[in-house]
């Protein structure tokens, strides 16, 4: 996945990880994101930050 696909709100998988996780915001500058697992868990599912390089190819 490039930064240029990458969406605000796009479902994608991480490198290692079986779970789906949604885009909450992009840092093109520092080729980072922000994700929390999808769809959203009843206790809430907190927000983290991954590298770019951390998003499986689609």
């Amino acid at each position: 996945m490039t930064l240029d696909s990458l969406r605000q709100g796009d479902c994608i998988q991480l490198l290692h990880e079986e779970a789906q996780f949604q885009v909450i915001g992009i840092d093109s500058k520092h080729k980072k994101c922000w994700v929390r697992q999808w769809p959203i868990l009843p206790s809430g599912s907190p927000v983290f930050e991954v590298s770019i390089q951390q998003i499986a190819p689609a």
